[in-house]
């Protein structure tokens, strides 16, 4: 009895605390926190993470496993840090420093250019000795992936004026002076006089050239940049002026970079950075990309042009190639080489790369354009577009990818021994997948060149796949018109296939040129066993391949399987998720060739039934000869949600983030079990400590019978004071499916669109975000089924008034409010962003954001037709809200902007005309140049005030704002927001 009393009291206790905390307001958006990018070393000691808010100004934190204390140690936090990088070492950390945000703020009200607006800076940290060098002006910065030791970053040029450099040249001479009048001579004046002749010497006499008199045209590029280079841990720096792109080897021991030496006139250079050797390897270029170097060591190639302007109507690239120890690089394809097909060239936006081995060179050619038409002025040419019924892209999706498609080139190879071009790819097989990093004996290739037409309605197309030898360009049919996805092994020897439309796997062996079936044993579904379109189900995808190509690992909707490709060895189900429903999926190395067999492995886990997130190890079996088997030990299974999963080179540790509704995301370190002794993780940071001055609130999994009979889930949100004897206004809000969320934190936000859930629970109101099914041909009633059926559900708990619910939706979401409003009376307030409601009018429409039609989303993808409006014209009126007006009676906000790129901004247009002409109460929210979500802030946080304002005055009765009762005249725009309350 005494135990329950204090039970009793504790309750009291919490309820009297949570009654005097504050509830969210549209003041407390900007300071909320969350974690930005985070990053752990390849020894899993060092971690480095930012923790940023939502305006304003974010902090970098460096932080090391101290082994003594065995304990995580803050090493420095640099106020504005972002894009850290570690050393491969772990030695030392490099960022980005932004400005202050108030400063660019200033700077943005007072109009200032681009070019004068306040710039980045950079920091060097000494993990071990915590100390700090910054650089400023910095605009990006490189790191070998493999080698230490080396860091180049460009900054912006400031040419010094003469002054500067006569000046340089004094202290250069009073040194020299000092030193020879001094009878003892001081090593340090010795190093102070060698650093400022090797380096300051070189550099202000480039200054000084660079500079020109105010009666003197300049005659370089107004935007130059400063190569930095640095030999860590020496923060002293080479500087080389006026260098346009650089390029570090893995290993970092050499750099190649092209430097301007006057308009229009490049100089490449190559670096030996263990003896700070430059070599001059090409100059008299006017304009350089794509600077390569091999992972020997040995070999740079680029792309160049040379022989005209800028200007010029045509310009023809080359690709250059040297090698270490040459005088200079050489030209080796122009468009005259042996290879090259005829009116095509060396495309100035070349991938160039050389094989892992170094022993191949690809780069990229492309057709050459006609010249412009410059015979007639711009003024008097014609200005259209021309529709052509057999065109692969209609002419909208060609003009949204027009600059992509002018920098498309094709895979090419260069051939050392018989100096000629192996071209691989072409305009009808346009993607290469190369294997074994370059190297491989078999790349793949597929096309589906006369079929693009049918994407329009399909959303897809069927592809012809074929093996690509790379050293002579021929290509071998495997298998044609399949709709597919494609997994080559590491070596290129197997080349497995999905095909949608059969729902298998089918496997290629390139040595045999055999294609059979894979995985066949295996009994249960490989592919989506949701799928509720009406489309082919996809694959639930790879995991990876084994050394040597010996296994596949294949997901189903739980497990991995392990396959062999040559189906001698019965597949094998590595893990075992399905009975308790725990989805198992692999979690790769940093820079991972092979899933080990021998070693160790993590999973990410997640639960279906309750939603928990974990990890799980599978370690190799220690009483089987045979690899595949493996014995799982579940490391962590938590009511959580994890995210941004990043594991040390050495899979020693992970770095993630974890959190569920009432705890924000922090970031965590988990180490490998020792002795397969669980060990828990380390938790690195405690953002919004702010949280608990308010109230906040709990989510809840619920569960109904839906109208067609299948029990459905949804997720309950609550405020953390809630009196569960009272009645509590109701919003719902839903999309899809939204039960996976169950843990996550809803941090309170201008959202895009979404409903703004923390912010409305901690005001009083109960949340509800049902999940729904959908049937093909059907999918309003569907929406209507679950939404309503789990809204009645919910409302028989007892806390729910049923006199006031609101409903919400976005999108999709605003398409399935705007039709259960024509079926219902049950909810007293709607808001609908970006709703289709007229299914005939959209079906032909435009998606502005892709140029994509919009035919294969009712027919194939999320619209759920399945048929076009000529089989099935009932269905399209069926599930068109706009035949259906007549019957609502529900208060309702539209948004819908004039620069939407997915749902045409004319459905808000027609659901708005005709509502007002049935005299229905309707407001349209357009936000100008705004996008389908959206993306200014300013926007964002225009629209949670108006839609707090609409919620609260239809349903806990609070009086209007001025937008709603009296509306804002376009006399008015911009001077009243019409947000005072009447």
């Amino acid at each position: 009895m005494r135990k329950f009393l204090l039970l009793c009291c504790a309750a009291m206790v919490v309820s009297t605390i949570s009654a005097q905390k504050k509830v969210l307001n549209h003041t407390v958006y900007d300071d909320w926190q969350s974690i930005g990018e985070k990053q752990i070393s390849n020894n899993g000691q060092v971690v480095v993470f930012t923790i940023v808010p939502q305006e304003g100004d974010g902090c970098l934190w460096v932080r090391k496993f101290v082994k003594e204390k065995n304990r995580w140690d803050t090493v420095v936090a640099i106020p504005r840090g972002y894009q850290p990088k570690i050393t491969n070492d772990a030695a030392f950390v490099v960022c980005k420093i932004k400005p202050l945000f108030q400063r660019t703020r200033q700077a943005k009200i007072q109009q200032t250019k681009p070019e004068n607006m306040p710039k980045d800076s950079m920091a060097i940290i000494n993990v071990l000795s915590g100390s700090i060098t910054k650089i400023a002006s910095v605009q990006t910065f490189l790191l070998p992936e493999k080698g230490n030791g080396v860091l180049v970053c460009l900054k912006d040029h400031i040419p010094a004026p003469k002054s500067a450099f006569a000046d340089s040249i004094n202290v250069l001479m009073q040194l020299k002076k000092q030193l020879n009048n001094s009878k003892k001579t001081e090593d340090s004046l010795k190093k102070q006089l060698q650093i400022f002749e090797e380096k300051g010497f070189q550099y202000f006499n480039a200054l000084h050239n660079s500079t020109t008199d105010s009666t003197t045209k300049t005659a370089e590029p107004t935007t130059k940049t400063d190569l930095y280079i640095f030999h860590l841990p020496d923060t002293q720096s080479q500087i080389i002026p006026k260098v346009q792109y650089v390029t570090v080897s893995k290993t970092g021991h050499t750099i190649a970079y092209n430097q301007w030496i006057a308009q229009e006139n490049m100089a490449v250079y190559w670096c030996q950075t263990n003896n700070k050797k430059n070599s001059l390897i090409a100059q008299h270029l006017h304009e350089v990309n794509g600077l390569t170097i091999d992972n020997t060591d040995t070999q740079l190639a680029f792309v160049a042009e040379k022989d005209s302007s800028s200007k010029a109507l045509q310009r023809f690239f080359n690709l250059y190639y040297y090698k270490s120890g040459e005088d200079s690089a050489r030209l080796i394809v122009s468009r005259t080489t042996k290879g090259v097909s005829a009116n095509w060239a060396v495309s100035q936006f070349s991938n160039t790369h050389f094989s892992e081995s170094g022993k191949r060179l690809f780069f990229g050619t492309a057709p050459i354009p006609p010249p412009k038409d410059t015979t007639t002025p711009a003024f008097e040419q014609a200005a259209l577009d021309i529709w052509h019924y057999a065109d692969d892209d209609i002419m909208p999706e060609q003009l949204k990818n027009l600059e992509r498609t002018l920098k498309k080139n094709y895979l090419a190879r260069y051939d050392f021994t018989a100096d000629t071009v192996v071209q691989l790819a072409n305009v009808i097989f346009e993607n290469v997948m190369e294997t074994q990093k370059g190297d491989g004996h078999y790349f793949y290739t597929y096309t589906d060149t006369g079929r693009r037409v049918q994407k329009q309605w399909q959303g897809f197309t069927l592809k012809d796949i074929y093996v690509l030898n790379p050293e002579n360009g021929k290509r071998n049919k495997i298998v044609g018109n399949i709709k597919m996805r494609m997994y080559p092994s590491a070596s290129g020897k197997f080349l497995v296939v999905y095909n949608e439309i059969q729902k298998k796997y089918n496997c290629y062996n390139a040595e045999t040129q055999q294609y059979y079936t894979a995985g066949k044993d295996i009994q249960v579904a490989l592919y989506d066993e949701t799928n509720d379109v009406p489309d082919d189900p996809y694959n639930y995808g790879v995991a990876g391949w084994t050394e040597n190509d010996q296994f596949i690992w294949l997901y189903d909707r739980f497990d991995v399987w392990q396959v062999d490709p040559l189906g001698k060895v019965l597949s094998h189900r590595i893990t075992n998720g399905r009975p308790a429903k725990m989805q198992y999926r692999y979690i790769a190395a940093k820079d991972e060739t092979f899933i080990p067999q021998a070693e160790p492995v993590w999973f990410k886990l997640f639960n279906e039934q309750n939603k928990y997130s974990g990890f799980a190890i599978s370690y190799p079996s220690e009483n089987n000869n045979e690899q595949w088997q493996r014995n799982n030990s579940i490391v962590l299974n938590a009511p959580k949600l994890i995210n941004g999963v990043e594991p040390d080179a050495h899979m020693n540790a992970l770095l993630f983030t974890m959190e569920d509704y009432i705890n924000s995301p922090n970031v965590f370190v988990l180490n490998k079990p020792i002795d397969k002794q669980l060990i828990m993780p380390v938790q690195l940071t405690t953002i919004n400590p702010q949280q608990q001055q308010y109230n906040w609130g709990n989510a809840q999994l619920f569960k109904w019978k839906a109208y067609d009979g299948r029990m459905a889930e949804g997720i309950v949100y609550k405020p953390e004071n809630v009196d569960c004897t009272k009645k509590y206004p109701m919003i719902v809000y839903f999309y899809e499916r939204n039960n996976q969320t169950l843990y996550n934190y809803i941090p309170p936000t201008p959202t895009p669109s979404r409903l703004n859930i923390s912010f409305y629970v901690s005001r009083g109101y109960i949340v509800f975000v049902p999940d729904i099914w959908y049937r093909t041909g059907h999918p309003a009633e569907s929406a209507y089924d679950y939404i309503v059926s789990g809204t009645r559900a919910v409302v028989k708990l007892g806390y729910v008034d049923s006199t006031r619910i609101g409903i919400q939706g976005q999108s999709w979401g605003g398409y399935q409010t705007a039709y259960v409003i024509t079926r219902t009376h049950l909810f007293r307030a709607a808001w609908a962003g970006a709703p289709v409601v007229n299914m005939f009018s959209a079906y032909g429409g435009i998606r502005w954001e892709t140029g994509v039609n919009r035919q294969f989303q009712y027919e194939k993808t999320q619209s759920r037709i399945g048929a076009d409006i000529w089989q099935r014209p009932d269905l399209y009126i069926e599930n068109s809200p706009l035949f259906h007006l007549k019957k609502i009676q529900t208060p309702l906000v539209i948004m819908s902007n004039d620069a939407d790129g997915a749902v045409p901004w004319y459905q808000g247009i027609e659901f708005y005309t005709a509502m007002r002409r049935l005299n229905k109460p309707v407001w349209l929210l357009v936000y100008n140049g705004e996008a389908h979500n959206l993306v200014e802030r300013r926007n964002r946080k225009d629209i949670q005030i108006r839609e707090q304002q609409f919620f609260d005055w239809q349903l806990k009765g609070d009086k209007p704002a001025k937008w709603l009762t009296e509306g804002i005249p376009a006399v008015l725009k911009g001077r009243d927001w019409g947000l005072e309350i009447n």
